[in-house]
């Protein structure tokens, strides 16, 4: 994903410059890698992950995030970790340790929205910093700061849609004739699905990105547990490609709904007919239809996006951080 982004920021220098963004990679922290600081900027191998130190992985004397962080002299942390459902971490140490450093964190990752949402959003007020997450949800498509920036007093009422790309390929190359094996191995040559991709079959990526969308835009602190969560595992490619047959086929559902109690979400298998806009979106395109007090129903649909998507609600969410 950052190697991504490093070439999305370079085809973007123009644009960025006009805004008066300079910028310079100061630090990179891999597995592989280890901490790799250099407060005057890396010139070579940040597109192809091959930069490295002489003589050893890390930057020598680097040991932990902190001592990164100062060593590299960062203003802006780009966390990309893999998610982490049941905690989080540990992207949200990663987090708070940015912006107790005094740089601005922008995150991918759904988990510290889910677990640490409040306690980081006021820590980075309190800095003077900000904490944003565009990528967490439909890749780069602007829905957090939609609703933060551009429908203000609006009442988020609820929400449904397809979120989770993996499953979303899964079934339409079972509809295709494909086996669920052969459907998950084709998403996982084509880079949509890890190696393991039980949070995405079992439904806890999608289950998180609701808690997230309810935390932040309908303003109620939902618990994962609270979410009712069924994945496609149990699905047969004959009971797929006849529910496609009659009209109504499965798709992975995403809801949440505002309720006198609260508001009640979950994530499951559901026979969509024809009729609904839901029932045509395939392969790794997604949508949301948003209920309001003012917009019955907003929809947002991204068609078949790349991982240029992901970064991109990176670099505008870097744009909005250093600008604002």
């Amino acid at each position: 994903m950052n190697r991504t982004l490093v070439r999305l920021l370079r085809d973007k220098e123009q644009e960025l410059r006009a805004r008066d963004i300079a910028w310079r990679v100061t630090g990179v922290a891999t597995r592989r890698l280890g901490w790799l600081a250099d407060s005057e900027g890396f010139d070579t191998g940040l597109e192809t992950g091959s930069i490295s130190t002489p003589g050893r992985a890390g930057t020598p004397g680097l040991h932990n995030v902190r001592e990164w962080l100062q060593a590299a002299r960062a203003d802006v942390l780009f966390e990309a970790t893999s998610l982490n459902p049941q905690s989080g971490q540990p992207a949200i140490d990663h987090i708070r340790a940015a912006l107790e450093c005094g740089a601005h964190a922008i995150t991918a990752n759904k988990g510290p929205i889910v677990h640490a949402y409040d306690e980081l959003c006021s820590l980075a007020a309190t800095r003077g910093r900000r904490f944003l997450f565009e990528s967490t949800v439909m890749d780069g498509v602007p829905i957090f700061s939609m609703f933060r920036d551009s429908l203000p007093t609006i009442h988020l009422q609820g929400f449904r849609g397809i979120l989770n790309s993996t499953t979303n390929v899964i079934l339409t190359g079972m509809e295709e004739g494909l086996s669920f094996q052969e459907s998950l191995a084709k998403a996982q040559q084509i880079g949509v699905a890890e190696t393991d991709a039980s949070q995405d079959i079992d439904g806890w990526d999608a289950a998180v990105k609701v808690a997230a969308l309810v935390i932040v835009l309908m303003g109620v602190h939902i618990q994962l547990h609270e979410i009712e969560r069924e994945g496609i595992g149990n699905l047969a490619g004959e009971a797929v490609r006849a529910a496609r047959a009659e009209g109504k086929p499965y798709k992975l559902i995403c809801r949440a709904q505002r309720t006198e109690r609260g508001v009640t979400a979950s994530v499951r298998p559901e026979q969509v007919p024809l009729s609904d806009p839901l029932a045509w979106v395939a392969g790794t395109s997604s949508i949301v239809y948003f209920e309001t007090d003012i917009f019955p129903a907003l929809a947002i649909t991204e068609h078949d996006p790349g991982l240029e998507a992901t970064a991109y609600g990176m670099l505008a969410d870097f744009v909005r951080a250093v600008t604002l």
